[in-house]
């Protein structure tokens, strides 16, 4: 409930006993009068704290509403009567301790219903947490949802209570819970909540829980910027391999966030390094076309590395047949799986396929190694569910698996990209 929609109900309840005019109580049923009523001496004191609270001036109001209280031998209809208008004015001051003194008091006494007892607590949470009492927040708001309140806001004060309180586990337990709710409701959770899950698992070193989080945001908000956060802190854990560099770079083209001419050029060589010289002219015809190589005084290194690839390509056709020889007799299918990626770069989307999947068949030393080549190739032959495939298999080697995750972020890579 909003201050001043509480701050209206209370007045409006109040009213009805002291002989003012309701302003509608909403949330809150009017005080019923009673066998003994409000008397002069302390009406007088409500009165002025009803006209205060009319006029915006809060604090002014409480200190009318203490006068009243400071009357002596009060009945009943007073008492609820001065726990209303102290709700009003603590509320609009945004003082959460008079709130709940106001609230306790009548709810004690019978006078406030459970529908409007859990819009109260709403409020009491958001006051406290925006005056900066983490730890009274997030107590109203496990008051709240215990009660049975189920405000997707309410759920935010909560979690921000408990990050102000630096319970970063619960933070995340309940994160986490929260986006699986949203899964199984098929909702798009907010931005908010999945930065709010994000920073919890980075405080708690929860590897998975990033990588989960990351692949959500980069699902339902991916931008520019997220991809280069992600794939930046990609290189970073302990368990990357410089051996996927290439695949970085890979992914960086396709979002991108590769701009620099070193960054082509870089890109470049590393494939003809790898056996991809067609992939690698690729890259510097990229390069080119985005008006960033061919450029300048580095025009000219630019072009020999442009030439180099086109003879890098030509041996690599005049000696595919030997290659192809090679492989096939190797113990295991890994040295398959590369070729076949090079064939299917070459332009030959089938037989670099048909290779790889013969290639897993035999017995690679890494399945997800394989399978993430196999998305890659069938992607280059423009067959995006084919690779989805490939890429989810390779998911599977769970986590602290580099191979793993390049899949699962070419899967949702893909899914933007369509």
């Amino acid at each position: 409930m909003k201050l001043k929609t509480l701050a209206a109900a209370a007045v409006g309840a109040a009213a009805f006993v002291i002989g003012g005019t309701p302003e509608g109580g909403v949330g809150f049923p009017q005080a019923q009068a009673q066998a003994e009523g409000v008397r002069p001496e302390v009406g007088k004191h409500l009165k002025d704290a009803q006209t205060l609270i009319k006029a915006s001036k809060y604090k002014e109001a409480l200190a009318k509403v203490r006068d009243a209280e400071g009357v002596s031998g009060r009945n009943a209809t007073e008492n609820s009567t001065i726990e209303y208008m102290r709700m009003a004015a603590a509320s609009g001051a945004g003082d959460a301790d008079q709130v709940v003194k106001g609230f306790e008091a009548l709810k004690a006494a019978g006078k406030i219903d459970n529908a409007s007892q859990i819009r109260t607590m709403e409020t009491i949470a958001g006051t406290y947490l925006r005056a900066g009492n983490s730890a009274k927040a997030l107590e109203w708001a496990n008051k709240y949802f215990a009660a049975g309140g189920n405000s997707p806001g309410m759920k935010q004060v909560q979690l921000n209570a408990q990050v102000k309180s630096g319970d970063m586990a619960t933070v995340l337990k309940d994160a986490m819970a929260d986006l699986r709710a949203d899964e199984a409701a098929g909702r798009v959770p907010s931005k908010d909540k999945l930065d709010l899950a994000h920073f919890a698992a980075l405080k708690q070193k929860d590897n998975n829980a990033v990588a989960l989080i990351e692949e959500k945001k980069l699902n339902f908000y991916p931008t520019k910027d997220m991809w280069t956060q992600v794939l930046a802190g990609l290189t970073q854990k302990k368990y990357f391999s410089d051996k996927y560099t290439l695949d970085v770079y890979r992914l960086k083209l396709v979002t991108g966030n590769i701009v620099k001419s070193d960054d082509y050029m870089e890109m470049a060589q590393l494939a003809a390094q790898a056996g991809y010289p067609d992939e690698g002219k690729k890259i510097v015809e990229k390069g080119i076309a985005a008006g960033v190589l061919g450029q300048g005084t580095e025009g000219a290194r630019h072009k020999r590395l442009a030439d180099l690839l086109t003879k890098k390509i030509a041996e690599a056709k005049a000696a595919a047949p030997e290659a192809e020889k090679v492989a096939s007799e190797s113990k295991d299918g890994t040295p398959m799986v590369s070729l076949g990626l090079a064939i299917a770069f070459r332009g030959d989307t089938l037989k670099g396929t048909q290779m790889i999947k013969a290639a897993i068949d035999k017995g690679v030393k890494s399945n997800e190694d394989a399978n993430l080549y196999l998305g890659l190739a069938y992607l280059n032959g423009g067959d995006v569910s084919k690779a989805q495939a490939a890429w989810k298999a390779a998911s599977r080697g769970g986590a602290n698996n580099a191979a793993a995750e390049l899949a699962r972020l070419w899967i949702v890579q893909s899914r933007s990209a369509k």
